[in-house]
């Protein structure tokens, strides 16, 4: 193959074009002169071009010059909309109210997050009583100028003397690790670096903690692949120069390993996985050197849930499609007992607090909790205040209450404690927020996708919506990595509804709110079962009158950001406006940047025959054709997403640009000191939510309408 040397990126060369709408027409400037090199790969026998192969450098000066040149055409562009700077009020607005977290118990205080409203980052507090003034322990807005650096975790040693926390930069998944007393705050002066997907657990004895470590990158520290992660043990006082080593794998340098430690100190486990999914369970006694294969991958999942009178109860999916809890005794490990048994419903999550298990369920999306004797029998369902998500229902064996957290799409997260004993609910805490949620509805409908099967899909609308199909429309969609679409509160989704818009969440296969089966059905060979199931939901909010093809729009993130790719490069004529955030858009490179090799199985790998011919068949990309009107298309990525690395969206909006038939803008927002999206700071969210709204509003030919105080 050829290789791409540095060029230089002009202004030029394209044609003007206009949005397609009734309102003002808006032109951008000439798209940027993106040369084509003449890279070809070979796969199997079918040569596939990457002209823009070069994008892939992140740190050539040419693609910092392409970078700077698409920027200035998106700004140009979003500079001319009208009503921008009211989008950007309202939403500042709609995101400006308190934010906070259940409080949860270590040593003497009960800490908890909290953002005043506009904060870039939620702050840590502490009270000695719940509901009580508290005050600050860690504040994330001092560790940066301008707020891009976020806690991706903090942990607290059993003694509560000691919180570890875990601080990323500009959105990067690398993390450092240090710890500070709780007496007085100060930092200690342990120090870890070169951490991913891995924050501090710690030891029972809170002498020290154990953490999962690549070693440092030798080149491109946001684009090289991530190989041989290692299980270290780090002594409180000590440098990560001696840390002890505790697993590795010299045979499988793609996989990931993390530790897991009973809370008797008796046994540490260390959970091993290929990829996103699939994962087996090594053990030993802490007194001995060697770990042996408890529970072997990776065809299922295990995950630990606690380790009791030696042993291990853990959630799986092995022969449960919806999963359930078992048991395992570690001294004759035989034939796991069925504490949980698997039922209609998905069994979402496992939690303990107080002596008693608590397992959270998805029952058509939403969830339901019920509260279980550790031998399985079932003590009450709890008595849920409302239809939406549950988080929290987690605390000490010791603890009397706990406090558990519901969201919807009309409300954000509230508050409530729980107590233990009684399955008595209390309202503990319900934030304070900029609009009248009575005007709003979520009804949730079924429909039919490609193949016959039913999807749900979740709608909120103003209660005064007419089924006139000349509505707004936004679709949201994931479709993959058994990650479920529950409801919860979006300020920018809440400020299109309150415009007369609707907002959709469809719960496309590839997640898991129907089991592992409803997963397999959108994984690897199944793929475009999850773009025929969005492709259905778009027809079927035309056919049903919600809107029509000239007022929907197509939103995702991540792997729902190849979603929209295909989507929209399947149908062009569906849709009037695809927004793909951080999106997978070449699959037949992912697997070789960072940790792409992850997601290997879930979709498959162009380096097998079989799997390169399903992949190459959608692939975002690889299937964008000249001569095509395709949707105004907002694409956007940050500078330092070493999660999906910029360059799948980088040469996607190339691709675009030069294929682009039609009048409709093809625009790339690329922020700066940002990543993935995880810590985001709110001002860049805001920036970022006003700008896709602002184009979304121009290009269905709707206005926004400034809202009356």
């Amino acid at each position: 193959m050829k290789s791409i040397h540095a060029v230089a990126v002009l202004l030029g060369g394209a044609a003007l074009a206009v949005s397609c709408n009734n309102m003002k027409q808006i032109k951008h400037l000439p798209y940027p002169d993106t040369p084509r090199g003449e890279v070809v790969d070979d796969y199997f026998g079918t040569t596939v071009p990457d002209p823009y192969r070069w994008l892939e450098d992140d740190n050539s000066e040419a693609t910092a010059a392409w970078v700077a040149a698409e920027n200035a055409v998106t700004q140009n562009y979003l500079e001319q909309i009208p009503f921008r700077g009211a989008i950007r009020e309202r939403l500042t607005e709609l995101w400006n109210y308190a934010k906070e977290s259940a409080p949860s118990k270590h040593g003497e205080w009960w800490y908890y997050s909290y953002n005043d409203g506009l904060q870039n980052q939620a702050v840590i507090y502490r009270t000695k009583e719940p509901g009580t003034p508290g005050e600050v322990f860690l504040d994330p807005n001092t560790l940066s100028d301008d707020g891009t650096v976020a806690l991706s975790d903090i942990s607290f040693s059993k003694d509560g003397r000691y919180a570890a926390y875990a601080a990323a930069a500009s959105g990067s998944d690398w993390v450092e690790i240090r710890v500070m007393n709780t007496a007085d705050g100060s930092l200690t002066d342990d120090r870890i670096e070169w951490v991913k997907f891995s924050g501090a657990v710690w030891a029972p004895d809170s002498k020290g903690f154990y953490y999962s470590a690549y070693d440092a990158p030798e080149s491109n520290v946001y684009s090289s692949q991530n190989q041989f992660q290692k299980v270290f043990y780090h002594a409180l006082g000590t440098p990560q120069s001696s840390d002890v080593l505790i697993y590795e794998d010299r045979e499988h340098p793609l996989r990931y390993f993390s530790a897991w430690p009973s809370e008797d100190g008796k046994w540490l486990f260390v959970i091993g996985s290929e990829g996103t999914s699939g994962s087996e369970i090594l053990c030993r006694k802490v007194s001995e050197k060697k770990f042996r294969t408890l529970l072997a991958g990776f065809d299922h999942d295990y995950l630990p849930v606690d380790c009791k009178d030696d042993a291990l109860y853990y959630k799986t999916n092995e022969g449960a499609s919806n999963y359930a809890l078992m048991k395992l005794d570690l001294n004759r490990p035989g034939k796991p007992e069925t504490v949980i048994p698997e039922s209609e419903d998905l069994l979402e999550w496992v939690n303990t607090a107080g002596g008693y298990l608590f397992a959270g369920y998805l029952e058509d999306a939403h969830g339901q909790v019920s509260q279980y004797n550790y031998d399985g029998t079932l003590v009450r369902r709890v008595e849920l205040p409302a239809i939406g998500t549950v988080g929290g229902f987690d605390g000490k064996k010791e603890d009397t209450e706990l406090y558990y957290t519901l969201t919807n799409y009309t409300a954000p997260s509230t508050i409530y404690k729980y107590d233990i004993a009684t399955g008595g609910t209390t309202l503990y805490k319900a934030p304070e927020v900029n609009y009248d949620p009575s005007l709003y509805v979520t009804e949730q409908v079924f429909y039919p996708s490609k193949d016959g099967t039913k999807v749900p899909m979740f709608i909120t609308h103003r209660k005064d919506m007419k089924l006139d199909g000349q509505n707004p429309c936004l679709l949201y969609g994931y479709g993959g990595f058994q990650i479920n679409m529950t409801p919860g509160f979006n300020p920018s989704a809440l400020m299109f509804v309150e415009q007369g818009g609707i907002y959709c969440v469809a719960n496309l296969r590839g997640g898991s709110e129907y089991g592992e089966e409803w997963h397999k059905g959108g994984m690897l060979a199944n793929k475009q079962n999850v773009f025929d199931d969005f492709i259905s939901a778009a027809e079927y909010l035309i056919a049903q009158k919600y809107t029509s093809s000239e007022r929907l729009a197509i939103n995702g993130g991540s792997n729902g950001g190849l979603l929209v790719g295909a989507c929209e490069v399947q149908r062009p004529d569906l849709y009037a406006v695809c927004l793909p955030q951080v999106g997978v858009m070449d699959m037949l490179r992912f697997h070789k940047f960072t940790i792409g090799w992850g997601w290997v199985v879930e979709y498959g790998s162009s380096e097998s025959e079989e799997q390169f011919g399903y992949i190459y068949k959608y692939s975002p990309l690889h299937n964008i054709k000249e001569g095509v009107s395709y949707p105004a298309t907002f694409i956007t990525t940050g500078d330092h997403d070493d999660r999906v690395v910029p360059a799948h969206s980088f040469k996607f909006a190339a691709t675009m640009q030069h294929c682009q038939a039609g009048d409709a803008p093809v625009l790339i927002r690329i922020e700066s000191n940002a990543g993935h999206g995880a810590g985001k700071p709110t001002s860049k969210r805001i920036d970022e939510a006003t700008d896709m709204y602002a184009f979304l509003f121009q290009n269905i030919g709707v206005p926004y309408k400034a809202v009356k105080k």
